[in-house]
């Protein structure tokens, strides 16, 4: 099966290159979506979002550990959702900070000093998938500095505080970030190092990286990578999970005599199940 042929790879990179930690930033309020409490803790075809995004991770077998950066407040909820993966990858649980700055400095120290490579991702992107993480592990390694995105397929406006248009960029330059973005570890703590000493505040952790000097690689990444943020992106991916579940459902009674499709039917059974 490919399946194989990926867990054999996976161990190859870690073998070769050392360990491989990710930080899942969950430590928000989730303002914007309006449910009065996390969003990542909202309901998505029956298991929280946390709870998609944390199992992408730990049963990818790519990576080694894996730090959640919670809200104090969540604590009690966030340990509940973790327990099923605890068995299945060494897991952190680490309290956020005042931003996501802060937060993803919190859980870069939290990391095991022999972490090599880092990934670090935002815990409302819950269609995050294997080849992605898998391709932001292998550019981190080669590049230092790696992020998933998406080439712009809109004409992009830079505009004034007044939203008269200033210029036209060219839209082969523009890209849509996502994460995971991906480092060398040692790459991304000098980053966040010099923000702190120099007041230095970014939209994102390639942001801090490009500030320290560091080139940073873009990839493309998933369009189904989307962060929710609002009550309509919950809907959105409801439609992605049951869009993914008739697929499969199609595919196992197409092919169900295939050694590879009884095996992701089991899978899709019990996971159903539960």
């Amino acid at each position: 099966m490919p399946e194989i042929n990926n867990i054999t790879k996976a161990n190859i990179l870690r073998r070769e290159k050392g360990a491989v930690g990710a930080i899942i930033v969950a430590a928000g309020k989730g303002s914007r979506m309006g449910l009065g409490f996390n969003k990542v803790l909202a309901n998505l075809q029956g298991r929280p979002v946390i709870e998609w995004t944390i199992r992408e991770f730990a049963l990818s077998n790519l990576i080694d550990t894996l730090v959640l950066v919670i809200n104090p407040e969540d604590r009690e909820a966030m340990v509940g959702i973790c327990e099923p993966y605890t068995d299945k990858i060494k897991l952190i649980m680490e309290n956020g900070g005042d931003s996501r700055q802060d937060s993803v400095y919190n859980g870069l120290k939290a990391l095991p000093e022999e972490t090599d490579i880092v990934l670090i991702h935002d815990g409302a992107r819950p269609f995050v998938d294997r080849e992605v993480i898998e391709k932001s592990i292998i550019y981190a390694q080669k590049a230092g500095a790696a992020c998933a995105g998406l080439p712009a397929r809109d004409t992009i406006k830079i505009v004034d505080a007044g939203n008269t248009v200033l210029s036209t960029p060219d839209r082969k330059t523009v890209w849509h970030a996502q994460t995971p973005q991906s480092f060398k570890k040692n790459i991304i703590t000098e980053a966040y190092e010099k923000a702190r000493e120099k007041g230095i505040f970014g939209t994102d952790d390639a942001e801090l990286a490009e500030a320290a000097g560091f080139k940073v690689l873009m990839f493309e990444g998933s369009s189904r990578n989307i962060k929710l943020t609002t009550a309509e992106d919950l809907l959105l991916g409801e439609y992605y999970i049951n869009l993914s579940k008739n697929s499969i459902e199609c595919l196992t009674k197409k092919d169900k005599n295939i050694p590879e499709m009884k095996v992701i039917n089991k899978l899709y059974n019990e996971d159903s199940g539960d």
